[in-house]
């Protein structure tokens, strides 16, 4: 399961996500992912398109699970980037697709999932040594 990615324009996890989450239903019964280390990640057409919401889902579902989460910290600096629109929110990686989803992420937005991906490494690392 580990990471979850949306790409969505309106703040809530796409349908497909949806079904996969709720096929888990034995997995979460047999507490099979208990202590299971993931994250999210997501996209959204606009700034301001409910990335942290559509993270929110994500990460309930998570935690219903039984899983630990690991976000996006502010050791990732460039969150706090001020010379450009960026995505990123302390609860996962995110970008800034466009409404036709033509934007690639940007060089900070990269980094910022290269981090989290590092974080969710090193977490799973130090749990299960």
């Amino acid at each position: 399961m580990g990471n979850s990615h949306q790409s969505r324009p309106i703040a809530v996890m796409s349908s497909q996500t949806a079904a996969f989450l709720d096929q888990a239903g034995g997995l979460w019964l047999r507490g099979a992912l208990h202590g299971k280390v993931g994250g999210a990640f997501t996209s959204s057409a606009t700034q301001h398109g409910g990335q942290e919401t559509t993270l929110f889902s994500i990460i309930t579902n998570l935690f219903h699970f039984g899983m630990t989460v690991v976000g996006l910290p502010y050791s990732h600096q460039g969150q706090m980037n001020m010379t450009e629109i960026v995505g990123g929110a302390p609860y996962g990686a995110t970008t800034i697709s466009g409404g036709d989803g033509s934007r690639q992420p940007s060089e900070i937005e990269l980094a910022g999932a290269r981090h989290q991906g590092e974080l969710i490494a090193k977490t799973a690392a130090k749990l299960f040594d």
